[in-house]
């Protein structure tokens, strides 16, 4: 059967770019439907700021007239000025069919090239600051809220089929509960005593933007040094807060100051994937339901993130924030662990941080790139004259 890949716009052909997956899908006990009405907010123009600092083409392939898989390209404006020539795919996904995915991501590739883009990176949805990574093992449970899931067969493809090639390798840690163990509460102890200017406090609600304000600032700085790090604009910070809001809970996010000065901050979700998975997408008719009785579904956490200010980093800030995250999960009683995720291979300190904690790997997603046109010499920065005197 003939494959025909269709550019697409957004908004005009969001929902039929959406609806694919439910095809893509079909009988996969561990996807999670995406919340329909957020979705195509997300890949809206009009609502979504980060399509002021990108340029997003989407595809649709089609099989007999049938929506058989979708591919997003995206140029991010700020990965230009590190990294230029280097462009996202996102939203890849196909039915069980290499020849679908190979004539998505050649659609997308004609489409980069001719624009300059050399590399490309993925799966982004559109960049790292969005849902991203393949899902390369296990493929049997449903993943933590925020996280992708991808069926089995596309690590195969992506790697034999398309020549894509590891870039890094992202770790989702699984903390059953027990009792935190003695060298992590000592820690945390030991530098509260040392340092009284530190506190911790909670996510105030009734001050929630001027906290994601703090927090849009702590993000920018703290992972800026990150492998795939992307500025994310003020604008687009406050779009992704909007869209969490619902799902906070106050009391499993904190800011760590030290004296007036916000120094670090982590924030735990409740795991609403394991209520969205009974949703089919949708509130109504029937998944407000669902929703109202979440307490009745929803038994592990997600620490989404735990960042540090870089002035800040050469301390064990992280330990009092784990304790405190840590005791506030198990005074619930409902809950029997909590992942931490996505970990990158090399940030060894967080890794040995959540290992002492008892954490084990529990899935891992991979983020690849591949070349796809000729990619220019680097140039050397001419080396700094010598300090006179």
């Amino acid at each position: 059967m003939a494959i025909e890949v269709r550019q697409v716009r957004f908004p005009e052909d969001a929902r039929a770019f959406v609806d694919t997956w439910w095809r893509v899908y079909e009988g996969d006990p561990s996807w999670v439907p995406p919340l329909l009405s957020e979705q195509l907010r997300f890949l809206d123009p009009g609502k979504n700021p980060y399509f002021r600092v990108a340029t997003i083409q989407p595809f649709i392939a089609y099989m007999d007239g049938v929506a058989v898989g979708t591919i997003s390209a995206t140029i991010d404006r700020y990965t230009q000025e590190h990294d230029p020539g280097v462009g996202f795919f996102g939203f890849f996904e196909f039915v069980e069919n290499p020849d679908v995915a190979s004539a998505l991501l050649e659609a997308a590739t004609t489409w980069f090239t001719e624009r300059g883009i050399h590399t490309i990176r993925g799966p982004f949805n559109f960049n790292i600051n969005h849902e991203f990574g393949l899902r390369v093992d296990p493929f049997d449970d449903i993943p933590c809220i925020g996280n992708p899931h991808n069926s089995w067969y596309y690590p195969e493809i992506y790697e034999k089929k398309l020549g894509m090639e590891k870039a890094r390798d992202w770790y989702a840690y699984w903390m059953g509960f027990g009792p935190i163990p003695k060298t992590m509460r000592a820690i945390s102890e030991r530098f509260v005593q040392r340092n009284p200017e530190f506190t911790i406090k909670e996510l105030d609600p009734s001050r929630f933007w001027e906290q994601c304000e703090m927090f849009w600032e702590l993000y920018n700085d703290a992972w800026e040094h990150n492998w795939g790090h992307v500025y994310m604009e003020r604008d687009e910070f406050m779009e992704k807060a909007r869209g969490l809001k619902a799902v906070l809970d106050p009391k499993l996010a904190f800011f760590g100051y030290m004296g007036d000065e916000v120094a670090a901050a982590a924030i735990t979700l409740p795991d609403y994937n394991q209520v969205a998975a009974h949703m089919n997408g949708r509130i109504f008719p029937f998944g407000w339901m669902h929703f109202l009785n979440r307490n009745n579904y929803i038994d592990r956490l997600r620490v989404l993130v735990l960042g540090v200010k870089k002035k800040y980093q050469h301390l064990p800030l992280g330990a009092p924030l784990y304790v405190r995250t840590w005791d506030e999960a198990k005074r619930r009683g409902t809950i029997r662990g909590v992942e931490a995720s996505l970990i990158v291979e090399d940030n060894h300190r967080m890794r040995g941080a959540l290992e002492k904690l008892g954490g084990r790997i529990r899935t891992t997603y991979r983020s690849y790139e591949k070349v796809i046109g000729e990619v220019p010499p680097k140039v050397e920065e001419p080396a700094a004259p010598p300090a006179e005197g």
